[in-house]
């Protein structure tokens, strides 16, 4: 009729700006053949634009929610509250209601009718904006139905809505919203299909709950639904509870809560056919959609309707596979110690870093392990190295194995296994660590006086070109050999002080202010910059309310400012490289904001006294002596105690020697990225002023391949950038598993441990000691506000956490194992330190008393 009003027939995958994500979405499932909808229309947003369009305190109002946030609750609520009381008072426009009218009247004004909201953000791939809108059920007649589109419309203004508009960056003034009016059935029973598992993310398993009447009783959480699942067209799972209400229409609209009959209560609410039945439609859907699917579906006399499909936007993407073998893939970031999402350019570098063969999903790496799981020869080597790294990436594989036919068996060596046992032995001379670190140092030099030359095409060519001199000095089978030894040295002691004198984690307190160590260093170098300023208490006061990032310009000009000025600058020339998040090239560095250390510097000045870091190196290095001294002489006076002196001896010297060194192929890596980083951004301000670029952070969206392109084509790329940054928004909401199969099921890891105190929670012992304090739950190192004494609790911890470590006590991580960089450093300052920790920023509240047991590996909390 016009645009004003569309049927489902009448809707087309374009008109999302018109009727909505869900309108949109049951506009093509009414098209779809074998698929039942309900008849209904769509009031287009444009009804709900001329409503308000000529409102002034409406479009006030609206401005200044704009500018709130997520943590200004009560203004938001204040606000919307006013506004949605404005919109339930607006007058439909009279075109409107007679477009409406017209529709009721084809589809019989008599009828029961579901008025739906359908926002223009909703029902997207990205962002479901599930729930955040109303919905009514069983309206009759045309007034009633009029005022309840005047209640869909006032819904988009929620506390709810807006506070996810805010959360998901869309903008209020931006989305706009339609209202669906569907015809009612009266469903015997009604539920929710999801064609990939909810709780494991398995996209060959149907998941369908089921209950009596309408399915808003499902929904509202006011009864217990029947659950089937069904993976290859059969039923593979049912769980049935007592089912003690539900929800019917009422006769003259509106609806009733009645009681099940007892002698229904414990009834299968579908029959085994009518499952499988009802799979094979969510099968069919998720077709037509493309990707998995969240489906509403009532039954009645016998036929399956569809009221609504909108993709499950939880679920974690699956690496690309070439066959359709299963496969089991490992998180890379947990590894690196960097679970967030990374950009496509960071993504790019690191896959050109490294030789292991990598896929790309959800803004992540990850490995295909499949070969090594499917090789008897080395299976087990591989687990126990993985478990080495984290105890629950060890429970997740083995599960995997366990499960009978998923991982098939190749007979043969197979690949050649790494890790513990696999290094040559090797001389404790430290004069080879120096000699590999001088030779980073001498490449980076040498990189940065030629980078300077180059530009355009050259200058990309010339980086591909240099990543090979990255490769070889980051593998370097000397530099491998040497961290190789450490970790085993560190094993070896481990496993052997306990079996020749009961003691456990020995080389907890043998690692303890190692040299050589460029992390832990960088730790006690800000301390130093620390002594520098602390004298100066005009510089202090300048530092304390400092927010520009060129506040080093000014400092020169305050007494005592040309010593902090140049104290600062030479920690950044040092360090300023690195930043949370570091392997991604594309983020932000401590020289790009220097403010960020300013926090750390000022802590440092408050908390201690001047030389601290030298005294708490000296502190760590003579109780490393003399733990190696006490165990010497226990050994000496064991059976055969020469010889296990001997050896105990060697693996200890290898420890202090070249444990160190094991942080700092990163740090050259890192330092070589930025190398690139400061030459790239360069470039891109060229390509601004050459109109092919709008900012010159856009490159970190172009994958390497696609920059060399962009720069040897000049061919602007704008669509691609803003498909790229909606998708690396997306990304940073989700959480990667450190496991996944082909089939996208998550496998989970946990503790199995019978030796822990009652509420106990688990985790990997990788510092020794038992300490009690306030537990300080940080996400983002910049939101840090530390004092002496606390234990840190987060998700996980990179090198530019380092400096945070000399203010606290004790460490607990979500991420690690025992070689990642939290344990490192946690046992070098002597904290000790639990990692692998699930949910460990979410279990445990900010503030809290915990106790922290590094020995035994688990936290107690306290009150």
């Amino acid at each position: 009729m016009s645009s004003l009003v569309l049927s489902f027939q009448e809707m087309e995958q374009s008109q999302l700006s018109l009727v909505g994500g869900k309108g949109v979405n049951l506009g093509a499932l009414s098209k779809i053949e074998g698929v039942l909808v309900p008849d209904g229309f769509s009031v287009t947003t444009i009804g709900f634009q001329r409503s308000v369009e000529q409102n002034e305190t409406y479009h006030t109002l609206l401005a200044r929610l704009s500018k709130l946030t997520p943590e200004d609750r009560n203004q938001v609520g204040e606000i919307s509250k006013e506004i949605g009381e404005i919109i339930l008072g607006v007058t439909i426009p009279p075109e409107v209601v007679e477009a409406v009218t017209y529709y009721l009247f084809q589809f019989g004004e008599e009828h029961a009718y579901a008025i739906r909201s359908s926002a223009t953000a909703e029902d997207l791939p990205h962002a479901s904006f599930a729930g955040q809108q109303d919905t009514y059920l069983n309206i009759i007649g045309k007034e009633a139905i009029l005022e309840h589109i005047r209640k869909c419309w006032a819904s988009l203004f929620t506390d709810r809505a807006v506070i996810y508009r805010m959360q998901n960056g869309f903008s209020h003034s931006q989305v706009h919203i339609a209202v669906i009016v569907q015809r009612m059935v009266s469903p015997q029973v009604s539920g929710i299909l999801f064609t990939a598992d909810p709780m494991n993310s398995n996209r060959k398993v149907v998941s369908i709950d089921a209950g009596f009447g309408l399915g808003e009783a499902l929904v509202s959480g006011l009864v217990s639904a029947d659950s089937y699942k069904v993976q290859d067209g059969m039923i593979i799972d049912k769980k049935i509870p007592t089912k003690k209400l539900a929800i019917y229409g009422r006769s003259g609209g509106g609806t009733v809560t009645q009681s099940i009959h007892p002698d229904q209560q414990k009834d299968t609410v579908l029959t085994d056919e009518q499952i499988i039945e009802l799979s094979r439609l969510g099968r069919k859907i998720e077709a037509q959609f493309g990707s998995p699917q969240d489906i509403e579906w009532c039954l009645e006399d016998d036929t399956f309707y569809i009221v609504q499909s909108r993709p499950i936007t939880t679920l974690f993407p699956i690496p690309e596979a070439a066959d359709e073998e299963n496969r089991v893939y490992l998180s890379v970031g947990h590894q690196q110690m960097m679970t967030d999402a990374m950009k496509p350019l960071g993504l790019s570098f690191f896959l050109l870093t490294t030789p292991a063969p990598m896929k790309v999903a959800g803004g992540r790496l990850f490995v295909d392990c499949t070969p090594r799981l499917s090789s008897p020869a080395i299976r087990q080597s591989f687990i126990d190295l993985m478990g080495k790294s984290e105890p629950l990436i060890k429970n997740a594989l083995t599960k995997i194995v366990e499960r009978e036919g998923f991982i098939q068996t190749v007979e043969g060596e197979g690949i050649p296994s790494q890790g513990k046992g696999g290094v040559d032995p090797i001389d404790p001379d430290p004069a080879i660590v120096a000699e590999l670190m001088k030779k980073t140092e001498s490449s980076i030099e040498e990189l940065k006086q030629t980078i300077h030359t180059k530009t355009g095409s050259e200058l990309i060519d010339f980086i591909l070109e240099d990543m090979k001199e990255l490769k070889r000095i980051l593998f370097d089978p000397q530099s491998s050999q040497v961290i190789m030894a450490a970790m085993d040295a560190l094993f070896w002691i481990n496993d052997h002080m306990s079996k020749w004198l009961g003691e456990k984690n020995v080389a907890d307190t043998l690692s303890q202010s190692v040299p050589n160590n460029i992390t832990s260093e960088m730790g006690l170098a800000l301390m130093d910059v620390a002594d520098v300023i602390r004298p100066h208490k005009e510089v202090i006061d300048y530092l304390r309310q400092v927010k520009e990032d060129t506040f080093l310009d000014e400092l020169v000009n305050i007494d005592g400012g040309q010593e902090a000025r140049k104290a600062i600058e030479d920690f950044l020339t040092k360090y300023g490289m690195r930043c949370s998040g570091e392997i991604d090239i594309s983020r932000i560095r401590w020289s790009e904001k220097p403010t960020t250390i300013v926090p750390m510097i000022l802590r440092n000045i408050e908390q201690f006294e001047p030389q601290e870091s030298k005294r708490k190196f000296e502190q760590g290095r003579q109780e490393a002596f003399e733990k190696e001294q006490e165990l010497l002489e226990r050994l000496s006076l064991s059976p055969d105690g020469e010889q296990k002196v001997k050896e105990t001896k060697r693996r200890i010297d290898i420890i202090r020697h070249f444990s160190g060194y094991r942080e700092y192929p990163k740090y050259g890596m890192i330092h070589r990225y930025f190398v690139y980083k400061q030459a790239l951004l360069k470039e891109a301000e060229q390509l601004i002023e050459q109109n092919i670029l709008q900012e010159k952070e856009d490159i970190f969206y172009f994958t390497f391949e696609e920059l060399q392109h962009l720069v040897r084509t000049l061919e602007p790329e704008d669509a691609l950038i803003c498909k790229r940054k909606e998708e690396y928004h997306f990304y940073e909401k989700l959480t990667p598993p450190r496991v996944i199969t082909s089939d996208g099921e998550i496998i989970t890891g946990e503790y199995k441990r019978k030796d822990l105190p009652a509420d106990a929670i688990a985790g990997l012992a990788v510092s020794s000691g038992v300490i009690e304090g306030r537990a300080r739950v940080i996400v983002n190192m910049e939101d840090a506000n530390l004092e002496e004494g606390d234990i840190l609790v987060t998700r996980f911890t990179d090198p530019s956490w380092t400096p945070l470590f000399v203010s606290i006590k004790g460490l607990v991580t979500e991420v690690g194992g025992l070689m990642t960089h939290g344990a490192v450093i946690a046992r070098e300052y002597g904290l000790p330190a639990v990692v692998g920790v699930e949910r460990a920023t979410e279990r445990i509240q900010d503030g809290q008393r915990i106790r922290l047991h590094g020995t035994d590996g688990y936290v107690e909390i306290l009150d």
